[in-house]
């Protein structure tokens, strides 16, 4: 399988569906948001792993060629030079299979991202 699937019950069955190599990929993507955001929620959203904290954190998925990572279109636009040799869309990254991922990259999203949704949570509550 993939890209998305609406039939996808949760994390690890979407990962599950994938060849080996990819499901490492994914189950590492899905470490280091546990690793930086602990109180972290997941679900599935769009057909896709998504984690929740305050509001959407963070989405990936798995294609044939790449894997999407969604850091909302704020950290595509705060990490947009770092993200120069990707492909990117207004609030998408995708990071080729035939490459190593940035995983590094990925975590300062996170923490990026991570930042901004507890500061909305602190204007909110």
């Amino acid at each position: 399988m993939v890209g998305p699937s609406k039939k996808t019950v949760g994390i690890d069955e979407y990962i599950g569906n994938h060849p080996p190599n990819v499901q490492k990929i994914l189950q590492e993507l899905r470490m280091i948001v546990h690793e930086l955001a602990p109180d972290v929620q997941e679900a599935i959203s769009y057909g896709i792993p998504t984690f929740k904290l305050n509001g959407n954190l963070v989405h990936f998925a798995a294609f044939e060629k790449h894997i999407g990572f969604y850091p909302t279109p704020s950290g595509i636009t705060a990490f947009r030079e770092r993200l120069s040799p990707y492909s990117t869309s207004k609030g998408a990254v995708q990071f080729p299979l035939n490459g190593p991922i940035p995983y590094d990259l990925v975590r300062d999203m996170v923490r990026f991202r991570m930042k901004e949704n507890l500061e909305k949570g602190k204007k909110k509550g």
